[in-house]
């Protein structure tokens, strides 16, 4: 397995030099993530949140926190239904909006039936203390290994702002071996972390956030409000 990273030798601009698997992330036209910025108004279809609550099966992979989520939940886009595989958070953000950047950005990674990625994206910005978090923040595991299930039960649904209005494009995966053809649908409201559950976060993963990528002339629309 080729070993990547955030920093030196293994940074994001090394990625595709690594594994010849790994092109996309230097050839690939359509990359992820993306500075959210001169996004086209429009009227985007809803979408269906079906998420119920999980136990909590914590991995830290040697590149974030993951949670693996219980086969049931998903989401419901274009009359496409995409199940919810597991969740994972990057510090800083990955994505930036008209330049500026958050202290975390949560992934609430989907695949359909076919294996085609929908990746719902949040925002924590500094405030209130993140109590759906509270439960995985207890456990988050400081040393990579296997994923491990621990008390409690973690649900999506509260892991997402109250209004779900997004920015959406077609993307990529931002990790090697940065595969396109994903869609992403990113919350334009944040959610809030608190200063302690981000520098928790922060200690296990100083850097683990890709450079935000080209627009290459992709459609970015948004139902955000004026």
């Amino acid at each position: 397995m080729t070993h990547w990273g955030y920093e030196g030798p293994q940074a994001p601009e090394h990625w595709s030099s690594l594994d010849p698997g790994f092109a996309a992330c230097s050839h690939g036209r359509e990359q992820s993530p993306i500075d959210l910025t001169g996004a086209e108004r429009v009227t985007l279809s809803e979408i269906g949140f079906e998420y119920a609550s999980s136990p909590i099966s914590i991995q830290n992979n040697g590149h974030s926190i993951q949670v693996n989520y219980e086969p049931g939940s998903g989401i419901v886009l274009d009359g496409t239904r995409y199940a919810l595989t597991q969740f994972h958070f990057h510090h800083r953000s990955e994505h930036t909006v008209d330049g500026a950047d958050f202290p975390l950005e949560l992934h609430l990674v989907h695949a359909d039936a076919d294996g085609a990625l929908a990746v719902v994206g949040v925002f924590l910005a500094e405030g209130g203390a993140n109590g759906a978090l509270a439960p995985v923040w207890r456990h988050l595991p400081a040393d990579a290994g296997p994923a491990a299930l621990v008390q409690g039960t973690v649900d999506a649904a509260a892991l997402l702002p109250e209004r779900r209005t997004t920015w959406r494009y077609r993307g990529s995966l931002t990790t090697p071996p940065c595969s396109e053809g994903v869609s992403w649908l990113m919350m334009t409201e944040p959610v809030t972390a608190s200063r302690e559950q981000i520098e928790a976060f922060a200690a296990l993963f100083p850097v683990n956030n890709r450079p935000v990528q080209p627009l290459n002339g992709r459609r970015l629309v948004t139902d955000r409000p004026g």
